[in-house]
């Protein structure tokens, strides 16, 4: 039997308040109870979060090197979207909050479109054709 688990994906960030401004402008909520000085819940679903960390906070966690998003990807993050003009929709709010955007890419049943965050970590919002899948 399949076991339901909840997913926390932890982001190192330069400037917290900043980025939850930028979440914000793209109609992400944070759970304040896990929210502070350092660190930020962001609520994808009821079984999904985002926990911004200060780059300092983030380093107790690890004894590794923080990734340079800079000039390298430490992963991308994948969001599904309902239709084609939502992905577009989702990118455009995060370009005029200060995304640095990617070219979409259409498959005809699959249609996507990234972005890096102001952290330089990828994004990206994806439609499937639901026949298709």
């Amino acid at each position: 039997m399949a076991t339901s688990r909840k997913v926390f994906i932890n982001l190192a960030v330069s400037d917290l308040k900043s980025s939850m401004a930028f979440f914000t402008a793209l109609d992400f909520t944070f759970n304040k109870k896990f929210t502070d000085d350092n660190a930020a819940s962001m609520v994808l679903n009821e079984d999904g979060y985002v926990m911004l960390l200060s780059k300092p906070f983030f380093q107790g966690f690890t004894e590794k090197q923080i990734c340079d998003t800079a000039t390298q990807t430490e992963c991308s993050m994948g969001l599904s979207c309902e239709s084609r003009a939502e992905v577009d929709e989702m990118v455009n709010k995060a370009i005029e909050a200060g995304a640095k955007a990617m070219d979409a890419t259409d498959y005809g049943f699959m249609y996507s479109r990234g972005f890096d965050d102001l952290d330089g970590h990828h994004w990206e919002y994806i439609w499937m054709d639901p026949a298709a899948a």
